[in-house]
């Protein structure tokens, strides 16, 4: 699943009013695709360790105003849940750690602290607390939902605990915040909180021969308040995926940690070339601005909805991001577009469609970028095979035999009659590839 600049400035609002953005948070969560990026409506705010007497907070102050507010959902009058939500010891220590890092960080709350869960794991024990807070800015917009507690995960670190990321919880509830998390040295023991909506969990991202996303979702099975999940490490990359029924746009479940695990400071994480390619005739359906046609005319969430990790959370390794415009034979636009999710292959689709129209995913293939002619893809009905090589060259030969025709270079439409292409790289010897 991806968000735009916007969302993200605005989760940003909502989740830390109290905090500016971090240098180059734009340009880290961009790269996770060329106009689809990563991450989900989510929240970032300082997590907080707490070992023993010893404290590593950051500080962050909440913006004043309002009333009291007091959030939708009864979530202060439940009982807290889970196998250690009764035992006085862990609960006593767990409260002494909330308290202590409340402190630390000058949040505003007020009232006693209520731990929603608190329960073993195989990563430790852990829990999810929440805390009503004495002042209510506005924290939505639109909608104007005020800012009513904060909650955060708490996790086993070493001998200690660790309040996770602190959220702002609004008034309407916790739809927004994230109900679960990674724990664990390697991150393979996933949390999942019960707010009473059915679950889909699903632990491997994989791909069709032609890019689609594949994915297997399977019900999370609540016991008395949460789920706990062995999950395969998700230390570089997060595989695991989780959605609540109906499954709309705003039923993902965020994860608390996301973020810290694709972001990791000390990872060189490089921004992905952007190769963008108009071939000959193209100015006249797409315009000399191709870019402001797809914003007007490409409705990509739905017409590449196959082909995204809608419950998923990505960011880009680095690799290419190949962009081409063209005009098929029949007149229709080209767009050939890129999405790359972190380490996992390139994935290259063609659309096509009338000019003013949707434009349609018609063909896709999965990318090695180190090989001689990574984009090979041929167009239905007669309208030819795109081929991409960054700075090579380009002949094909057609039906009938004859000499090498020029194509250009970079990137190309070869018509349907060719059976046989030439790639010259920039450097080293020529080689052909059947078309057909």
């Amino acid at each position: 699943m991806t968000i735009d600049d916007v969302d993200v400035r605005g989760a940003l609002r909502r989740a830390t009013a109290h905090l500016g953005e971090p240098p180059g948070l734009l340009d880290d969560v961009r790269r996770g695709g060329r106009r689809r990026v990563v991450r989900r409506r989510g929240v970032l705010a300082a997590g907080l360790l707490v070992v023993g007497a010893a404290s590593t907070g950051g500080v962050f102050r909440w913006a004043g105003g309002g009333g009291r507010v007091e959030v939708a959902a009864p979530l202060f009058d439940q009982p807290s849940r889970g196998d250690l939500a009764g035992n006085e010891v862990f609960v006593r220590r767990l409260l002494e750690v909330w308290r202590q890092a409340m402190a630390d960080t000058d949040s505003g709350v007020r009232g006693a602290p209520h731990v929603v869960w608190a329960g073993g794991t195989p990563a430790g024990p852990a829990a999810f607390v929440m805390q009503r807070t004495a002042e209510h800015p506005v924290v939505a917009s639109p909608g104007g939902a005020r800012l009513a507690a904060v909650a955060a995960f708490v996790e086993s670190v070493g001998n200690g605990l660790r309040v996770m990321t602190v959220e702002q919880v609004g008034e309407d509830g916790l739809d927004g915040n994230s109900q679960a998390a990674l724990l664990g040295e390697n991150r393979d023991v996933l949390l999942v909180l019960d707010v009473g909506r059915s679950v889909e969990f699903s632990g491997d991202l994989r791909f069709a021969a032609d890019g689609r996303v594949v994915r297997t979702f399977v019900p999370v099975r609540f016991r008395d308040g949460a789920a706990v999940l062995a999950v395969p490490p998700q230390r570089e990359k997060i595989t695991v995926a989780l959605f609540r029924r109906p499954g709309g746009r705003r039923d993902l479940v965020h994860l608390s940690n996301a973020w810290e695990i694709l972001f990791v400071p000390r990872r060189h994480r490089p921004s992905p070339p952007l190769h963008e390619h108009v071939l000959p005739g193209a100015e006249a359906v797409w315009g000399g601005e191709p870019s402001e046609v797809v914003q007007r005319y490409v409705d990509e969430p739905d017409s590449l909805a196959d082909f995204y990790d809608r419950w998923g959370t990505h960011t880009n390794d680095g690799s290419p991001l190949l962009t081409v415009y063209g005009v098929s034979p029949d007149g229709r636009l080209l767009l050939v577009t890129t999405v790359q999710y972190d380490d996992h292959p390139s994935r290259v689709i063609a659309l096509l469609g009338p000019a003013g129209e949707p434009l349609r995913p018609v063909a896709g293939v999965v990318v090695d970028w180190s090989a001689v002619l990574p984009v090979r893809l041929r167009l239905p009905d007669g309208q030819g095979t795109v081929v991409a090589a960054e700075g090579a060259a380009f002949g094909y030969r057609v039906v009938g035999g004859g000499g090498w025709r020029d194509a250009g270079r970079d990137a190309a439409l070869l018509p349907a009659a060719a059976v046989e292409v030439r790639v010259t790289p920039s450097t080293g010897p020529a080689r052909t590839f059947p078309l057909r």
